[in-house]
């Protein structure tokens, strides 16, 4: 890698057919139906975050110092902050306020993926989901079940996906 390779521009579009793969799976009917998802800014914001960060899992599981998956998670989390500068600014936010709502968006992604990271390892995502999906509020039973459920067959079939195939928007 020459001096000057470390700071070229990054290609914008590099994971945008995985973010928009990630998005997709986040808007999936069930999620809002039988998992009680509140369809709300907030509830749409709560699934991308966490269908996001089933696909870093995935990522995070490929070799310590595999360069083109610290790439793509680098490119997918771009893909996420421009989307989400986006959104604030359609909802209606100004420039001296977006840099601040992204940057708190930023944190709960972070925040998120330590949750279920920590959860997945136990085999147990209800807690980290009645806090972040339902702000608190236990749905009934079988709606986080439902989304504990789907979110853990998710995350394994992603297993199963090789890198480039993830690249391209294959999820499973």
């Amino acid at each position: 890698m020459g001096l000057f390779d470390r700071f070229r521009r990054r290609d914008r579009e590099a994971a945008a057919a995985l973010y928009a793969a990630v998005v997709a799976k986040a808007r999936e009917p069930h999620w809002y139906l039988e998992g009680q998802v509140p369809d709300t800014l907030d509830g749409r914001f709560d699934m991308v975050a966490a269908v996001l960060a089933m696909v870093m899992l995935r990522i995070e599981a490929e070799p310590a110092g595999d360069m083109d998956a610290a790439a793509l998670a680098t490119d997918l989390t771009e893909r996420f902050v421009d989307d989400m500068d986006a959104q604030v600014r359609q909802i209606g936010f100004g420039d001296i306020v977006v840099g601040k709502h992204v940057g708190r968006m930023m944190g709960m992604l972070g925040g998120r993926l330590g949750a279920y990271r920590a959860a997945m390892e136990t085999g147990d995502l209800s807690e980290p989901l009645i806090r972040n999906i339902w702000r608190g509020e236990a749905p009934a039973p079988a709606a986080s079940t439902h989304v504990s459920d789907a979110l853990q067959r998710f995350h394994a079939a992603l297993r199963s996906v090789p890198l480039s195939a993830l690249r391209e928007g294959q999820l499973a």
